[in-house]
């Protein structure tokens, strides 16, 4: 879902305007909490009900236990849904507003879109700074990251870096906004740019492709969990909401983790299929050192890399873990990308 697309500066300086208009015509909630209803991170992961259809936004097509109420946090009091981590864009409708931080809407309104967009872009960097990002480890994505809900026209999402950083979210089917999974997966591509990540090679975007998948997965799985919420869907599924406009096979995948593809007899050239080998990988690491080790060693290492091949970047993740915990770490990274043949 990653491409490099050039936007005007003048239609980035009019969305810019107008949410500055905005907020200074109406009282700000002057606090940095509120509450949201979301889902965590999609309602076919959480119920396991694959016959789950889009049904053009209707409210009726998603049982009301698909929906959470959570705290949303670093607000920055103005009433929109606008904070340290996250400045949400929609171009589909008004801008969420509450006086009193409170934006509980369905999937009927867009502006359940921005709820969602705002929380999983708050949540995807806290859980970088809770891996010790932006205090022993460089800062990651340490920003309010510009996230634009259904700007691009078709059933597709994209992350740019020209001539800003932003997530761009589509529409059709069920509208991406609406799946935690596809905006987790948007956010993997805004950490490498935000590392110098150079997408030097097909190789190299199917390294980020393939860390968007690996990303939505391990995320949503510490969030889900965070909030108490359950799943009944295979946890190497990606974005199981989302892809039931566009998949027939059950359960629902945009793509998976655990696909058994090799390096590089298996690479044919296209970076989303390819990038499975990377996410299984990465996918690897997890099971063996757990969620905090293995994503601090993932992100870490991905760290500048201006590499162009999948094994340059594996052995740079090697020696990370070395460099961050030990032998031990280093043997089992090096077991993962073993696995898959690109070490």
């Amino acid at each position: 879902m990653q491409r490099r697309w050039l936007v005007g500066l003048l239609a980035c300086a009019c969305a810019l305007a107008v949410v500055a208009t905005a907020s200074g015509t109406k009282p700000g909630a002057g606090s940095s909490t509120g509450i949201g209803s979301v889902f965590v991170p999609n309602p076919v992961q959480q119920l396991g009900d694959e016959t789950l259809t889009d049904q053009k936004d209707s409210d009726a097509a998603v049982p009301a236990s698909a929906y959470h109420d959570v705290t949303l946090t670093n607000l920055d009091g103005s009433g929109f849904l606008n904070g340290d981590w996250a400045t949400v864009v929609s171009e589909t409708g008004n801008a969420a507003y509450s006086p009193s931080n409170t934006f509980q809407y369905t999937r009927s309104d867009d502006r359940f879109e921005q709820v969602m967009a705002y929380y999983w872009v708050t949540q995807s960097e806290l859980y970088l700074q809770k891996l010790g990002f932006g205090e022993w480890l460089p800062p990651v994505d340490m920003q309010p990251q510009r996230v634009r809900i259904n700007q691009y026209g078709a059933d597709n999402s994209f992350t740019s870096d020209h001539p800003t950083l932003e997530v761009r979210l589509g529409k059709g089917g069920v509208d991406d906004a609406e799946d935690g999974e596809v905006i987790l997966h948007e956010l993997g591509h805004a950490i490498h740019f935000s590392q110098g990540f150079a997408f030097a090679s097909e190789q190299a975007d199917a390294i980020s492709e393939g860390f968007g998948d690996y990303w939505a997965v391990t995320v949503g799985d510490v969030v889900r969990q965070a909030d108490h919420v359950a799943t009944q869907e295979p946890l190497a599924c990606v974005a199981d909401w989302d892809s039931t406009s566009y998949t027939s096979d059950v359960p629902h995948c945009l793509r998976r983790l655990d696909d058994n593809l090799h390096y590089p007899n298996d690479l044919d050239g296209d970076v989303h299929d390819d990038g499975r080998i990377w996410s299984q990988a990465l996918l690897g690491i997890r099971t063996a050192l757990g969620n905090l080790e293995a994503d601090t060693i993932i992100v870490d290492g991905s760290m500048n890399f201006v590499g162009t091949t999948m094994p340059q970047l594996a052995q740079a993740t090697v020696d990370t873990a070395k460099e961050l915990y030990g032998n031990a770490a280093k043997n089992a990274v090096f077991a993962a990308f073993h696995a898959r043949g690109i070490l």
